[in-house]
């Protein structure tokens, strides 16, 4: 595989990471650089080791984690989205969720990096330079998650009602294109 591929590859990957990156930063109060790493570390950590898991486990985890990793996701994405949906209408300025906790990041790097394990799994039967494609996809991860952070609390400052129910809109129609994806 050239480097081209694993280009696109990362992109793709990281399209799930910089979105919700992207809520993150419309729920946060005080952006600072530091938050931006933060969410960069975790997400590109989390997009470069999955495919190494994937890869590691290889063809006998692929059938079971198929069947029952994308109800997981979807799960996961329909509750933050709703959750932002909520805050839009329902909750005052104040309420606003800036949570950077383990737990929290924790979560959503999984969440958003379980189709990297799926890419893992596929890079079995490839011929490409793992290391290359794992530090590629975790140095996209990182940079488009840290801007993700910074675009959504910049747009989210002035806008935060309507950067709220769009970020949760594109996270619920993620995790509905993510099901209707699984089972067609």
């Amino acid at each position: 595989m050239n480097f081209i591929k694993i280009l696109i590859i990362s992109f793709s990957l990281a399209a799930d990471a910089f979105a919700v990156a992207l809520c993150k930063g419309i729920n946060t109060k005080e952006y600072s650089i530091n938050k931006s790493i933060k969410v960069g570390m975790y997400f590109g950590f989390f997009q470069s080791f999955m495919p190494l898991f994937g890869f590691c486990l290889g063809q006998t985890v692929r059938n079971i984690f198929y069947v029952v990793g994308h109800y997981v996701v979807f799960f996961f994405l329909v509750v933050i989205g709703a959750g932002m949906l909520y805050d839009a209408f329902c909750s005052e300025e104040h309420n606003m969720i800036d949570d950077y906790s383990f737990v929290t990041l924790f979560v959503s790097a999984i969440a958003t990096s379980i189709d990297a394990f799926s890419v893992g799994i596929t890079f079995v039967f490839m011929k490409v330079n793992l290391l290359l494609a794992i530090a590629t996809i975790g140095i996209i991860a990182f940079i488009l998650s840290g801007i993700g952070v910074y675009i959504g609390n910049r747009f989210g400052k002035d806008n935060s009602r309507k950067a709220k129910m769009v970020g949760g809109v594109i996270l619920i129609v993620m995790a509905i294109e993510l099901f209707l994806e699984h089972i067609l």
